[in-house]
């Protein structure tokens, strides 16, 4: 019985040797490939090579090396139809970013900066100066170094520039406070205002941190840029002559600036040297020169030259306002004197319209009004909210005074 037994189980496992060894000889071959070099290491049986040299079979291997080249031609030609950077980067101006800004205004800041370097900068890589009355703590100069795609400056304006000359009567100053206080008028009270409002008119172009630059595009906390710029805004002021760009004009509250325009025509009139020939008056006047209009351009977006402020005759005009008290027993803003200085100083067609931008800052918003303009440069503005053609703007005024043709669809967005 045990014998029967052990040949039984000698006949079983005689068989599945010869079913092994037949199974070996004329399983097919296969290729083995090395995964990094392609390199064919040999032919070989169905048990496969160690476990870090992958089989592959070679009809498999062919077809995925020509998915691999369809891949990578269909990758170059995406990188062909990428539009290039207009302006190489060796042929920029010498130009710059400004912003004044405090510390606790860091993370009101950085949207701002984000949309100018992803719709403009990072194409063409322009500095960036900051400016403010105290030290810049080290997380800002970090946080916006971090962001910025140019080289980043940090400057203290000098106290001289942000405190009260000494011609300023202070008990004065601060009666006209209380005054617009009590009537309700958008900084009528705040001190630190009227100092920005000052330096802005007077001091920010005299800051040694800009001494290397021609032109500057001036950029608040808060605001966005909704347009795709293809192209350099300042190469374009430079190349085609031009001085001052804005994007917004609007009228200015009458109230806080009751004495600026006579004390305009009083400097004309001492320096009527300064006046341009071909100004731009019948924008800032109705009448002549009589009386101002109120329209201005809104200067928390500027692209414009320093030289222009540099230049003797806004220096001069800055001085004589300076010494009226005006910043100080009103509330004079900066914008409406660069747009007056703008106006009278300069050839009417030195001043440009920025009409692609798209930009907000508050609630006032300029969007381009044509459809295709807007898919075009990838713009996420709302139409329906541009400010151009509206009551309280001065865009129409500026269209007709300059000679330019009004948008087809100005009508729509009035």
């Amino acid at each position: 019985m045990a014998r029967a037994q052990f040949s039984k189980y000698t006949l079983v496992a005689v068989a599945l040797l010869v079913i092994y060894s037949l199974s070996y000889f004329f399983t097919p071959d296969v290729v083995y490939v090395d995964s990094v070099t392609k390199e064919v290491l040999g032919k070989g049986a169905a048990n496969g090579p160690t476990p870090q040299q992958p089989l592959i079979d070679t009809n498999s291997n062919q077809e995925a090396q020509q998915e691999a080249k369809q891949d990578e031609q269909k990758t170059e030609e995406i990188e062909e139809e990428k539009p290039k950077d207009p302006i190489p980067f060796n042929d920029k101006v010498k130009a710059t970013f400004v912003t004044l800004a405090r510390n606790k205004e860091l993370f009101d800041l950085i949207p701002a900066i984000r949309a100018v370097e992803d719709r403009f900068n990072r194409k063409f890589h322009y500095d960036w100066v900051f400016l403010n009355d105290e030290e810049f703590t080290q997380e800002f100069k970090d946080l916006t170094t971090a962001i910025i795609s140019g080289k980043t400056k940090y400057g203290k304006i000098p106290k001289e520039h942000w405190s009260y000359p000494d011609w300023i009567d202070l008990d004065k100053a601060a009666e006209s406070r209380k005054k617009m206080k009590e009537e309700k008028i958008i900084y009528g009270d705040s001190e630190s205002y009227r100092h920005m409002c000052r330096f802005e008119s007077g001091f920010f172009w005299q800051n040694e941190l800009l001494d290397e630059y021609d032109w500057y595009w001036r950029v608040e906390p808060g605001i966005k840029i909704h347009c795709d710029l293809n192209y350099d805004l300042f190469r374009y002021m430079q190349d085609n002559n031009k001085v001052y760009g804005f994007t917004i004009s609007i009228h200015e509250f009458r109230k806080t600036i009751p004495s600026l325009w006579g004390h305009t025509k009083d400097f004309i009139k001492l320096h009527p040297e300064h006046v341009a020939e071909d100004n731009f008056m019948d924008f800032i006047s109705d009448d002549n020169g009589e009386t101002y209009n109120l329209c201005h351009f809104w200067s928390n977006f500027e692209v414009a030259s320093l030289n222009f402020w540099r230049s003797q005759a806004y220096r001069d005009y800055f001085e004589y306002l300076d010494k009226t008290g005006g910043f100080f027993y009103e509330r004079w803003g900066d914008a409406p004197v660069h747009s007056i200085a703008a106006s009278l100083f300069l050839p009417k067609d030195k001043i440009h319209y920025f009409h692609d931008v798209g930009y907000n800052h508050g609630v006032y918003t300029q969007c381009p009004l044509n459809k295709e303009f807007r898919y075009e440069h990838k713009c996420d503005c709302n139409p329906d909210k541009d400010f151009t053609f509206r009551g309280y703007s001065c865009g129409k005024k500026f269209y007709d005074r300059m000679g330019m043709i009004r948008p087809v669809e100005w009508e729509k967005y009035q």
